[in-house]
């Protein structure tokens, strides 16, 4: 293998090469949409999207005459535009489209340790400051992307080695994701069963189970440094999914007792609902911490009764399309004390059967969360082995 000894960043011994020098890159074509069918057909082939790595939902099909250009399962595909862009795929037979280039791997390169150098996120963020770069350029900038460093370890052996433990990673992430979609579906399956309402059960709306009402308002100019942390909808759709805030906003101590002595504030075993923007994520207040949240943005449920939070939680949750379904508004979409005061909700009336279910749903949801706090953890170890194993950190052979 030729090359030069690359300098910086690789092991000594790895061969500096330019990406355009292992890989071509050719793009799909467009044949005319009345060739269009959306059913299988003989004489008929694929004609793949960015969109069909995701879902089979939109699959497109078109005469095996105008299929110029055509990829196998393992060939490296590429989406040419955004959002996002730069997206590395593979998995999928057929013609191809104009939003797709096939990178082709040329013999001094390893198909599938050429796959994981292009997944890497730091050219990803090479390719998206080209793309910002130009106004209106959405695309890949493939003369650049060329251009790109591209070192190799000094034999094919290595690559392979290399490619095969990244493989083997992914395919322990691909099992993990489907356990995690079979536990979902499980419950799914469960709620469905354990939520249906019997003869047994009271129907009533969220205004009788619960007070509803919003927060005093908060003005950007009485955000501090350091505080009481001010949470709005998305840092409530964050806890609701049990992820970690990123940048967080807060109200002195001050204003926070200010507000508390006069309107309240939330405390556990209240529920607060996102109305604006991403609408229905419920999320039960689990302790007395101190915090205060945005009006307007959020729904807040006090004085809950004659139904334990937990369960109308599980309700809320259970009820969401048909909640966001009843917001209101043309052209953003929100929900309000009024609509959310008529929602209806079924509950036994035995406590005991209450908290049976919730014990049930709860095991499940804490069973899926072990798994996703795994699969987080296993995503991070792979990324991690990109970075070691790609710039010969650590050495395979």
């Amino acid at each position: 293998m030729s090359g030069v000894k690359n300098k910086v960043g690789y092991a000594k011994d790895w061969l500096q090469f330019k990406l355009g020098d292992l890989i071509d890159f050719k793009g799909g074509s467009q044949p005319p949409r009345f060739t269009f069918i959306f059913s299988p057909k003989e004489g008929y082939v694929r004609l793949l999207q960015i969109r069909d790595y995701k879902s089979d939902k939109y699959a497109t099909y078109i005469p095996i005459s105008l299929a110029k250009n055509s990829c196998s399962p393992d060939d490296i595909m590429i989406g040419r535009y955004g959002p996002p862009i730069f997206q590395i795929l593979k998995g999928l037979s057929g013609a191809y489209n104009v939003a797709l280039i096939k990178a082709q791997p040329n013999d001094k390169l390893n198909n599938t340790y050429g796959y994981y150098f292009l997944k890497q996120d730091k050219l990803l963020e090479f390719v998206e400051k080209l793309s910002q770069r130009s106004s209106g350029q959405t695309g890949i900038d493939l003369q650049e992307l060329k251009n790109y460093p591209f070192p190799l370890p000094p034999t094919f052996a290595e690559q392979s080695a290399i490619a095969t433990t990244l493989s083997d990673a992914d395919a322990l992430i691909t099992s993990l994701e489907k356990l995690i979609a079979k536990k979902r579906n499980i419950k799914q399956g469960a709620m469905q069963k354990l939520l249906k309402p019997r003869k047994s059960w009271e129907v009533k709306s969220l205004g009788e189970v619960s007070d509803l009402t919003s927060s005093k308002r908060i003005f950007e100019n009485e955000y501090v440094k350091n505080g009481i942390p001010f949470y709005r909808g998305k840092e409530i759709s964050l806890l609701n999914k049990n992820k970690r805030i990123g940048e967080e906003y807060f109200i002195s101590e001050q204003r926070y007792n200010e507000i508390k002595n006069v309107f309240g504030a939330p405390k556990k075993d209240e529920i607060l609902i996102t109305a604006v923007g991403t609408l229905g994520n419920v999320y039960l207040i689990p302790d007395n911490s101190k915090f205060y949240f945005k009006d307007g943005n959020l729904i807040w449920l006090r004085n809950i009764r004659n139904i334990l939070p937990a369960f109308l939680e599980i309700q809320i949750n259970w009820l969401k399309d048909e909640i966001i379904n009843n917001a209101i508004g043309s052209s953003q979409k929100a929900l309000t004390i009024v609509v959310l005061n008529k929602q209806s909700v079924a509950y036994p009336n035995s406590i005991s059967e209450q908290q049976a279910i919730i014990s049930i749903l709860k095991d499940m949801d804490s069973d899926i969360l072990t798994l996703e706090s795994k699969l987080e953890k296993y995503r991070q170890i792979k990324s991690g082995m990109m970075q070691n194993l790609l710039t010969g950190k650590i050495r395979l052979i």
